[in-house]
């Protein structure tokens, strides 16, 4: 993942804990770092999980966010 953009616009779906699968949310991040940061930061773990970043056409599950917010490429501060 050593070409992440973290300085592109990116989109996070995250599932709102309904049981339908309708019951996305979409929010849109000027940076991907900031959206990676919310991720781990900011979600509960309990939506946080069915989390999926896009960033140039290109779609991240947790995991992946979580290795990218884990990343020596992470540009903003860890809390």
């Amino acid at each position: 993942m050593s070409s992440f953009n973290y300085d592109a616009p990116a989109e996070l779906f995250v599932n709102n804990g309904g049981r339908k699968q309708r019951s996305m949310t979409c929010k849109q991040f000027d940076r991907a770092a900031d959206a990676v940061r919310h991720v781990n930061e900011d979600l509960p773990k309990s939506n946080g999980s069915s989390a999926v970043i896009e960033v140039d056409e290109i779609r991240y599950l947790y995991s992946e966010i979580i290795n990218l917010y884990k990343a020596s490429e992470y540009p903003l501060p860890r809390r």
